[in-house]
């Protein structure tokens, strides 16, 4: 396995974790904070500039859909970054909205988060025992 699969599982994983403990230890402040988002266009242009940043660089240096589980799965992490970076900076706040309205997403605050702690705890795990 490469460095930098070891080195990006165990820097995404970790990373996703602490965010989304700190989030679910407090859903009323986290959840107002992400709807809140949504009036501030700057913001989410910024942040779309930023992830996608983040998407990019992990494509261009970790493009691996081979050799096990964790290559993939930070394989999949890079272009899921990537195109949340594109959706942010180009889909209208409107479209945003209701995709997020769609997911249900204030409703389900909770189960969001377990299912993305439980990913990055595996994430985190395997690649600290690689």
């Amino acid at each position: 396995m490469s460095p930098l699969t070891v080195f990006l599982g165990r820097f995404f994983g970790l990373s996703c974790l602490l965010i989304c403990a700190a989030l679910f230890a407090r859903p009323k402040e986290s959840v107002a904070a992400i709807e809140s988002m949504k009036e501030s266009p700057g913001l989410i242009l910024v942040t779309g500039i930023f992830t996608m940043i983040g998407g990019v660089a992990t494509v261009v240096g970790h493009n691996v859909w081979s050799g096990g589980a964790l290559p993939v799965a930070v394989t999949l992490l890079g272009w899921v970054t990537l195109i949340k970076g594109v959706a942010l900076m180009a889909a209208p706040p409107r479209a945003l909205t209701a995709f997020y309205r769609t997911l249900h997403y204030p409703a389900r605050f909770r189960i969001t988060m377990g299912v993305a702690f439980a990913f990055s705890a595996w994430l985190t795990v395997t690649a600290f025992l690689t």
